[in-house]
C-alpha cells in the first residue's frame, strides 16, 4: 500500500522506502557507526552541528524538532527522539550520528582538528546538511574547501535523487525568503556517486520548516521546505 500523499510531493510506496533503508543499513561503513531504523530499535536522530567562529549555529530552533515530527510522521524512519542533538565535530559521539545539520547568519571557522575529522567523517559515509540562513555563506565555502579542498562545491543537477528519492521536487529547494532576490541553489560535494555534503543557498530550508508563527510563511511554502528537507534525511539515510 502506498503511503498517502501530503503537498504536492509524489510519495514511494512503504516497502520500496524499507528496502531502500535496510540496503543503506548494510552497506554502510563498518567504521561509521549507523543508526539503525527498524522498528524495536534504536532510530534516527537530527544532529546539529555546533561550530565556532561566531555564527549563530543555534538559529532556527524550532526547526529540527518539526523536521524530526515530520519524519516520524510522513516517512517509515523511526525516529530516536524529537529534540535535537547538539555536537560539535571533536565530540565522542560525532560519528554516532550519520546526518548532521549545520545553519546559520554568521562566521563559520573550523579548527585544523575540526578540519582533519569532519573529512574522515564524510568519506566514512557522514551526511552534511548546510542550509545558510543568511550571511554564512562566504564562511562556509572557505572553511568546507578546507576540509575538502581537493573536490569542488558544483550545483546539484535538478535530476539527482536527492529531489526525487521520496517527494518530487523538480526545480530544486525552495525559495522561502528573498534576500538578495537571488534563485536558490543546490549545492553538494561528491565521494564518486555519493553525495556527502548538501549546501542549500539562498533558499532558507530552515525557516521554511520553523513554527508557522515565526516567519508567517504561506503554507505552499513551508509545505515545500519540509518536503526538501524530509528528501535530505531520507537520501542520507539510503546512501
Amino acid at each position: 500500500m502506498s503511503l498517502p500523499r501530503q503537498g504536492s510531493g509524489r510519495r514511494l510506496s512503504a516497502p520500496f522506502i524499507w528496502i531502500l533503508l535496510i540496503l543503506g543499513m548494510v552497506l554502510a561503513p563498518s567504521d561509521l557507526p549507523a543508526q539503525t531504523t527498524s522498528l524495536g530499535g534504536p532510530g534516527f536522530s537530527i544532529a546539529r552541528l555546533r561550530y565556532g567562529g561566531g555564527g549563530d549555529w543555534y538559529s532556527n530552533a524550532s526547526s529540527l524538532p518539526n523536521l524530526a515530527r515530520a519524519v516520524q510522521k510522513r516517512t517509515s524512519v523511526a525516529v530516536d527522539q524529537i529534540d535535537e542533538v547538539k555536537v560539535s565535530i571533536l565530540d565522542s559521539d560525532f560519528f554516532n550520528y550519520p546526518y548532521v545539520y549545520m545553519n546559520g547568519h554568521g562566521t563559520v571557522r573550523f579548527t585544523e582538528a575540526e578540519v582533519e575529522r569532519l573529512r574522515r567523517y564524510l568519506m566514512a559515509g557522514g551526511f552534511l546538511f548546510a542550509d545558510d540562513n543568511y550571511g554564512m555563506d562566504e564562511s562556509f565555502r572557505k572553511e568546507i574547501a578546507r576540509v575538502l579542498p581537493d573536490r569542488s562545491l558544483v550545483e546539484v543537477p535538478f535530476s539527482h535523487p536527492i529531489y526525487h528519492c521520496f517527494y518530487d521536487l523538480p526545480n530544486g529547494p525552495p525559495k522561502v525568503h528573498e534576500h538578495d532576490a537571488k534563485p536558490s541553489q543546490g549545492l553538494g560535494i561528491f565521494d564518486g556517486d555519493r553525495l556527502m555534503v548538501f549546501y542549500t543557498y539562498e533558499s532558507d530550508v530552515g525557516d521554511g520548516i520553523e513554527d508557522k508563527n515565526v516567519h508567517d510563511n504561506p503554507p505552499e511554502v513551508r509545505e515545500a521546505a519540509m518536503q526538501m528537507a524530509v528528501n535530505t534525511v531520507i537520501y542520507a539515510m539510503t546512501h
